[in-house]
């Protein structure tokens, strides 16, 4: 029997009324070429994304996974600072079928203006029309790119973060796995925004949260099946398909993961976290009480999303030491 969710902060939930978002909007398979379309007028441009000269900003085409297309990188420099600085890698959400390389970065630019950071986020292909590995393994190369090229880039081989929220979250997750099994990128850490990182889609929260919020337990199913196909809660999902599946959480980078006590992730959120801690790493969990999904891209100002953005950006000052 699923017990009743918890309530929403009340002001993370004002700010949905205020938004006019009293229910749930349903992703279907149907209608995701429509969603695509209304957010991409919504993109930026590159001198919007440039925040009033803070960065030079590229966009590069980068060899893809073998036999793949090329890859698409945006490069955000900072132009008040030199030397080689620590890069963010950062992963987009989308649910997996939506979104894009410029959409959701103003978190990593946020980080990258207080920290003097780079910025790579990386434009990986979309389910349905291209179903795992497609989206993790063009994370993959990009990420193998910005190694290799990292000081032409202003970056620092050395201190490489991944990041990303929700699908990027979960796809961030998928990267620093792969990374570990082929004896690629050593990378210094790993932040995880709400992380969407398992396609049984059958925890409590999944099941209170069914109806509530912004991604729910049936649109979750979508941007899931869309990805796997008819693999999806199968025993067939690998982990770099769907963290949650690894067995093994040993020899990972030291992790950040924050997720709303009201959402559809929290559960397997908190469970990656303790998993970690159970194979000897280094986890920082927050549950933010009363968060929904992606709150403080909604409600930026309300107090909650405040100490959570500030709780990231603490985190990543201590992970690079400056």
């Amino acid at each position: 029997m699923t017990t009743p969710p918890p309530p929403f902060d009340p002001e993370l939930a004002a700010a949905l009324d205020l938004m006019g978002i009293t229910s749930t909007v349903q992703i279907t398979p149907e209608n995701i070429a429509t969603l695509r379309e209304s957010a991409y007028g919504q993109t930026p441009s590159l001198e919007e994304l440039s925040c009033g000269g803070a960065f030079d900003v590229e966009e590069r085409s980068v060899p893809g996974p073998q036999g793949a297309p090329d890859v698409g990188l945006l490069i955000f420099r900072p132009t008040h600072v030199q030397g080689p600085r620590p890069v963010v890698y950062f992963m987009h959400g989308g649910g997996m079928v939506m979104g894009g390389a410029k959409v959701g970065t103003e978190r990593a630019l946020e980080w990258a203006r207080e920290l003097g950071l780079t910025v790579v986020s990386v434009e990986y292909r979309l389910a349905p029309e291209h179903p795992h590995p497609a989206p993790v393994e063009d994370c993959y190369a990009g990420l193998l790119w910005t190694v290799k090229h990292a000081a032409e880039i202003g970056g620092d081989a050395g201190r490489i973060i991944l990041a990303g929220t929700s699908a990027g979250g979960g796809l961030a997750a998928a990267t620093a796995l792969l990374a570990r099994d082929r004896k690629g990128p050593q990378v210094i850490g790993q932040l995880l925004v709400c992380p969407m990182l398992d396609d049984r889609n059958d925890t409590p929260s999944a099941h209170q949260m069914a109806g509530r919020g912004v991604w729910d337990q049936a649109s979750n199913e979508v941007g899931w099946s869309a990805l796997l196909g008819e693999r999806r809660g199968t025993e067939d999902v690998p982990p770099c398909a769907a963290p949650a599946r690894a067995t093994d959480l040993s020899r990972l980078p030291p992790t950040f993961i924050d997720v709303g006590s009201a959402e559809t992730f929290r559960d397997e959120d908190v469970d990656y976290a303790t998993r970690i801690w159970c194979s000897g790493g280094q986890a920082e969990l927050h549950v933010w009480p009363g968060g929904y999904h992606g709150f403080d891209g909604f409600a930026p100002h309300a107090a909650l999303s405040q100490e959570a953005r500030a709780a990231r950006l603490n985190w990543l000052r201590r992970l690079v030491g400056e």
